[in-house]
């Protein structure tokens, strides 16, 4: 009989924590340096568009390979060869401003950095005990998301000109494998087979599932074009670099009240209102061209935060009213589901910008946001909420960095 190791201290994990934190430094300086450079050299918005479509594509294949690598060679040798494959896709980027180069670069980078936020969080799910797990996991979506406000602040430091933001960038992501490389925390046991069941989540929480439907998107529409608006709309890049920083301070303006909103009353009318705020940052944004900047910062960190809201509130939903054997197989279906849409939704709105110009992904923001809060509206009216003895605390966790599945031994009787 093979013992069963005891739960590792808070103090082990954070090697984990902190490698992810450093690759969301590097992270957030290629997010504001991709759309401003681009834009400097005279390229129109929809081609940065075009990155995020290609990297919402490479996202849809991460979350499909990593079970499987993992099963292969264990958490720690794909934590390491995801990290070398992320480094090598800005490698990419650093060889010059090649559209066909980059648009490789952002599908490798997308697979890697799916895969990381699966084998990181796995690893932490298997590390803590239940007591500890979901303050461990709030701080690992804490500092990976002030990890990407940080990287895009760097921004204001460094010159467009030359390799210095790649470069960095690199340094970066390779500073991030020590620790794991080093780490003395003992890896899960090889996963299972993780079954997607989109029919089966659908009797679960058809609420969660379409909101997981329509976030994925939303998030890279708010968090990806907002530094492609603001660079075609004339703001520096310091501006730029300011903008994407502040936005990361609306998950907790906006997500955690609201949060704590969602454990006291149907999480369901939480998810309305988040939506009307969504609505009306995207619908402020569209007469905002030109705006000072400190309204302009304002307007898409109260957007931002709305959207984080959305997708924490619906996860908790879905835990909600699934019995507790199904949450792997519920997380890995609503990944799927929130990669596809942010897949599906930057390509809509990159193939609306040359037609109605850099706001189209404020207009698409608009119409999904009306259809998902009319679909919840039908809910409310016409189904019983989930009784208050079966809601679990909220968690705060970000769109950003979805909520992936526990890759551990599991039954698929699903």
């Amino acid at each position: 009989m093979v013992a069963i190791a005891a739960p590792s201290s808070p103090f082990a994990v954070t090697s984990i924590v902190l490698s992810m934190c450093m690759i969301a430094i590097g992270n957030g300086l290629l997010f504001a340096y991709i759309p401003v450079k681009l834009a400097a050299v005279g390229f129109q918005p929809w081609v940065a568009g075009a990155m995020l479509t290609a990297m919402s594509a490479g996202g849809i294949a991460g979350c499909l390979m990593t079970g499987r690598m993992v099963r292969a060679v264990g958490h720690a040798r794909v934590f390491a060869s995801l990290a070398s494959l992320l480094a090598f896709s800005v490698m990419l980027i650093a060889l010059g401003t090649d559209v066909s180069l980059w648009l490789v670069s952002r599908i490798v980078y997308g697979v890697s950095a799916t895969g990381l936020f699966i084998v990181s969080q796995s690893w932490l799910n298997d590390a803590v005990g239940n007591a500890l797990r979901g303050r461990v996991i709030a701080v690992f979506y804490m500092s990976y998301v002030l990890g990407l406000g940080l990287g895009s602040h760097l921004l204001t430091y460094i010159s467009l000109d030359g390799v210095r933001a790649p470069l960095l960038t690199i340094a970066f992501i390779t500073l991030a494998i020590l620790p794991v490389g080093l780490t003395r925390l003992p890896p899960p046991p090889p996963p299972e087979e993780i079954s997607i069941a989109f029919r089966s989540v659908w009797r679960i929480s058809p609420v969660a599932l379409v909101a997981l439907s329509c976030v994925g998107g939303l998030t890279l529409l708010v968090q990806g074009f907002a530094p492609i608006y603001a660079s075609a709309a004339g703001y520096a890049k310091d501006d730029v670099a300011a903008l994407l920083l502040f936005m990361q301070l609306g998950m907790i303006v906006i997500q955690l009240p609201l949060g704590w909103l969602s454990d006291q009353i149907d999480r369901r009318w939480v998810l309305i209102l988040a939506t009307i705020i969504l609505i009306a940052g995207a619908a402020a944004a569209t007469r905002a061209n030109g705006a000072d900047l400190i309204w302009l910062i304002a307007i898409f960190a109260l957007w931002a935060g709305a959207t984080e809201t959305l997708y924490s509130v619906a996860t908790a939903h879905a835990n909600d009213r699934a019995d507790p054997q199904y949450y792997v197989s519920l997380s890995a279906t609503l990944l799927i589901a929130w990669s596809v849409s942010g897949f599906l939704l930057p390509g809509l709105a990159t193939a609306l910008t040359p037609v109605l110009g850099p706001q189209a992904f404020m207009f698409v923001t608009i119409v999904v946001g009306i259809g998902f809060a009319g679909f919840v509206v039908w809910r409310v009216i016409h189904k019983d909420p989930v009784p208050d003895e079966e809601t679990e605390p909220f968690q705060a966790i970000s769109a950003q960095a979805p909520h992936t599945p526990e890759l551990a031994p599991q039954s698929t009787d699903y």
